[in-house]
């Protein structure tokens, strides 16, 4: 990405952030709201930011590597760092001992999110 592109994302975020607020301190969320929350949540973000933004490993550096030996799956294709991951996506996992599969619900705005919080992200198949 960039640095234009960067630069509209966080002008749009920041608008998007703005909005939302004042939708919630005045009780009414209208259909516009609604529309700019679901298109914010479904920009695509790449695998390997995500596979640390929801807490399936634990750096960025770590994901990386699992990417770089073919470790990941991105729709049962193997995946390369740079492709984006979209809601509905399955992300495949394979270890040693076995694989698991994931299913993308949501993307992370933020570059971290709380463990507590993972399941609104993806769902384990």
């Amino acid at each position: 990405m960039n640095q234009e592109n960067t630069l509209v994302a966080v002008v749009i975020a920041t608008f998007v952030a703005i909005f939302v607020k004042a939708a919630r301190i005045s009780n009414n969320c209208s259909n516009l709201t609604k529309l700019l929350v679901f298109f914010l949540y479904n920009t695509p973000m790449r695998i390997d930011k995500f596979l640390n933004s929801v807490n399936l490993t634990k750096r960025r550096s770590v994901a990386q590597d699992m990417i770089k030996n073919g470790v990941v799956e991105l729709n049962g294709k193997v995946a390369k760092a740079s492709k984006d991951v979209n809601v509905g996506d399955r992300i495949t996992l394979n270890y040693l001992n076995g694989s698991k599969s994931y299913e993308v619900l949501a993307i992370p705005l933020t570059k971290s999110t709380p463990k507590s919080e993972q399941d609104k992200y993806i769902k384990e198949l």
